[in-house]
């Protein structure tokens, strides 16, 4: 008799947890049957549509709704997540594989509450934690443009999540652990263009989802969360917008921080891996008034964090090899002397000076590590249409010698960062096989 009581307790626990992950996922109160009077009836306006336009380009929509070669919007391209493969979904006006039987509401509910038009918990990988942000009249703007679109014909592929990852029990617990429906309140103590860059930032250009740490189950900080992390799978660093070490944001004038958003590039500095994908298809499109917004709410937050005192970072400690500054110089002398300089002063709007670099001094070595293994380009921008690139060295160079040549650059020039070891490149270069 005591073990059946013991089991009825279970029983009933189980029960109330259920009962209450349904009703914190699933009761959020939004009819869908059919859509409000006032949501997009009549027909949008042009201005409405226009506005919408603005507002996909401004989230980077565009770049995750679209695969490499496929049609714009129409979904499929492969999100890796240390769980498996996510795919996006088509946001055509398609009827059987897009948006075409979607109202206003269904749209809604996806931005704010992160369900489907069936009413499916949708996987994180869209970042609802971060659209419950943004306003009615916005989503409806959006809405309205995505109708307007071509229709295209296109199942994106179903995702290859782990079980139970992808289940719709495993996404009812994480929402509620780590997503709650909100919106954005304006800051009393900050004037309208402060908030207007908070707004952004936190909301629509969801910059938290990449420069926030995230935990073992996948969950990022908050919306206004810029301490920085690795972003899974890609393996890139998201630097820390709130260390003025990592980013010089706190001192960088608004004019500077404006023109890298909008061309990727400022001074000797230019943006690249996935930063320069988001300046590619999003920033370089806002208009100036949002990019200086989204300049004074950044580096208030780089402000905020250096007036808060932080701990000490001990003084890089010199152990190197015997062979290693004469294998680095070498390397450096026959593979980046001729673009960087024999002093690491770079040439102005073409290649980056390295004396004096913050990517070069961070103590994390990822992005150096990567950019020297593949290479790459800034993104072209109006205001940078040709962009000077960097050659990959994959197969030119082993581990030693990509160690060897970053010690070299992070110990000359008046620079002083710890040495980069064999090591770490080889963590690096095997991690993208995985």
């Amino acid at each position: 008799m005591k073990g059946q009581r013991i089991g009825l307790c279970f029983a009933g626990i189980g029960l109330l947890v259920c009962a209450a992950l349904v009703a914190d996922n699933f009761a959020d109160g939004v009819d869908v049957s059919t859509p409000s009077p006032s949501h997009l009836t009549p027909p949008p306006s042009a201005e409405t549509i226009d506005k919408g336009r603005y507002l996909i380009q401004a989230g980077n929509c565009i770049a995750c709704h679209t695969a490499r070669g496929g049609a714009a919007m129409s979904g499929g391209r492969a999100i890796e997540t240390p769980f498996g493969t996510v795919y996006s979904s088509n946001l055509t006006p398609d009827p059987a594989t897009g948006i075409g039987l979607w109202n206003a509401q269904h749209f809604w509910r996806a931005m704010h509450h992160g369900r489907s038009r069936d009413g499916r918990l949708l996987a994180p990988a869209f970042p609802y934690n971060h659209t419950t942000l943004i306003t009615r009249d916005d989503t409806d703007a959006m809405f309205a443009w995505l109708i307007t679109q071509a229709a295209v014909a296109k199942a994106p592929p179903a995702h290859t999540l782990q079980w139970p990852v992808g289940t719709q029990a495993a996404l009812a617990v994480w929402r509620s652990l780590y997503f709650k429906p909100g919106t954005y309140t304006p800051h009393a103590g900050r004037d309208a263009e402060w908030n207007r860059g908070a707004y952004l930032v936190q909301g629509l250009g969801h910059c938290a989802a990449c420069h926030s740490p995230r935990n073992a189950l996948g969950a990022s900080g908050a919306v206004n969360d810029l301490s920085g992390g690795l972003m899974p799978v890609v393996n890139w660093t998201a630097p820390s917008l709130l260390d003025n070490a990592q980013t010089g944001l706190a001192e960088t004038p608004l004019t500077d921080i404006q023109t890298l958003l909008q061309t990727g590039k400022s001074g000797h500095h230019h943006t690249s891996g996935p930063m320069g994908e988001v300046v590619q298809y999003s920033t370089q499109y806002l208009q100036p008034a949002d990019l200086q917004a989204m300049a004074v709410y950044l580096k208030s937050q780089a402000r905020l964090a250096q007036d808060k005192p932080g701990p000490t970072t001990p003084a890089a400690s010199r152990r190197l090899l015997p062979d290693v500054p004469t294998r680095g110089a070498d390397l450096y002398d026959k593979h980046c002397a001729e673009c960087h300089g024999e002093q690491g002063l770079g040439v102005a709007g073409a290649y980056s000076a390295l004396a004096g670099h913050r990517a070069v001094l961070q103590t994390d070595t990822t992005n150096l590590v990567q950019t020297v293994l593949y290479g790459g380009y800034p993104p072209a921008t109006a205001g940078n249409p040709r962009p000077f690139g960097m050659p990959p060295y994959i197969l030119t160079l082993d581990d030693k010698d990509i160690a060897a040549v970053l010690t070299h650059l992070r110990t000359q020039w008046g620079n002083s960062a710890p040495e980069v070891t064999p090591l770490e490149v080889n963590r690096i270069r095997a991690s993208q096989g995985k």
